[in-house]
């Protein structure tokens, strides 16, 4: 029986919730499987910066190294500047394990009621690529004469042929593998006449490897009315760290809700452990007070079990999912629902254990 090592990285805010609520259903899924887990938590994030001036020890990565999956939760303290938080925890994991793949699947669970009128569940379902290395978040730039009237700040996007490339490439082979065979490369090359325009280059060259996926190009301001406007249009998008990251809480929002969106940051070459995670942040206006939203953890858990390859226990735990969104009772605030984090939760576990009448009572 393979038993799995799991580092759980709760960070800040409601993340201490939702990875709790993670680790439990992740227990509840084994228990009905033939393998196991280990977690091994750790503290890391705002409060650890309080107390030691930085987000997670200078060795974190080294105590992760050997683990089978990260399961995160959020990064982001109101008490501390943003750029710190991101860079000091999450950012730190993704460069320094090479995580360049974010992948994040979008569409309307049942039971969702979506804020596009004249679309169906049918009409979204997406999945945004992300180059999760390089771009606008490269981390290249400065700043010099602060505080006088001739300042300067600088940030980088960095674009490589090699970071390009590898992700158009991942982009193609994640289309080709999807019912309809169709990518959408997200570009700014009108604007963004160096790199973009490269960008478009790569493309077109990684194209001539995949003859049967469908894929036109797309700017990305264009490409936000045409996820509102077509949204059947749309089922693979490609796009660089800055623009996906803006259109993947845009289709978030159009599937219902970004409590309910899942994230992988993901290594495809295996060489490091692969990070899972929602998107929606820390939300720090509902931490403590049992509302945040669990399900895009629990589909961040479903893509954890896909990349461990064990794709009967990730399939149960999307059904499982999608029974309790089709259950109103068990919608969150976010959702125009009252249910708790522990009442969904709860739900999901006994649904897995096969008691769904623990399951109604829940809520």
């Amino acid at each position: 029986m393979n038993t799995y090592k799991i580092a759980c990285i709760p960070g800040d805010g409601i993340g201490k919730e939702v990875v709790p609520a993670g680790q439990q259903v992740l227990e509840a899924m084994a228990a009905t499987q033939n393998f196991g887990f280990t977690f091994t938590s750790f503290g890391w994030g705002g409060d650890w910066f309080r107390q030691h001036g930085v987000m997670m020890p200078a060795d974190g990565l080294d105590a992760l190294r050997g683990m089978d999956a990260i399961l995160f939760g959020s990064a982001g303290d109101p008490h501390i500047p943003d750029h710190i938080t991101l860079w000091g925890l999450r950012l730190k994991i993704c460069q320094g394990f090479d995580q360049y793949a974010n992948v994040r699947p979008t569409r309307i669970l049942p039971g969702i009621d979506a804020p596009l009128k004249r679309c169906t569940p049918k009409d979204l379902d997406w999945v945004i690529v992300r180059e999760n290395s390089e771009g606008e978040y490269a981390g290249v730039g400065g700043r010099v004469h602060q505080g006088h009237p001739i300042e300067v700040a600088t940030d980088m996007s960095i674009l490589t042929r090699a970071g390009v490339e590898r992700i158009m490439r991942f982009a193609f082979r994640l289309a080709q593998s999807r019912p309809r065979k169709l990518l959408t490369v997200v570009t700014k090359s009108n604007a963004q006449r160096h790199g973009m325009v490269m960008w478009d280059e790569i493309a077109l060259q990684i194209s001539k490897e995949f003859p049967d996926v469908t894929w036109d190009k797309e700017l990305v301001d264009a490409c936000t009315a045409r996820m509102v406007n077509r949204p059947a249009s749309l089922d693979t998008l490609v796009a660089t760290n800055l623009h996906a990251d803006v259109l993947s809480d845009l289709a978030a929002a159009l599937a219902g809700s970004l409590g309910i969106a899942p994230t992988g940051n993901i290594d495809p070459e295996r060489r490091y452990p692969s990070m899972f995670e929602p998107i929606h942040g820390s939300a720090f206006d509902i931490m403590g007070k049992g509302l945040a939203n669990p399900v895009g953890t629990f589909w961040s858990c479903v893509m954890l079990l896909e990349h461990l390859s064990e794709n009967a226990a990730a399939q149960r735990l999307m059904e499982v999912i999608e029974q309790i969104t089709t259950d109103t009772s068990l919608h969150t605030r976010d959702l125009g629902g009252s249910a708790t984090t522990a009442q969904v939760t709860q739900a999901v576990c006994d649904l897995i254990s096969g008691k769904p009448e623990t399951a109604r009572r829940a809520a």
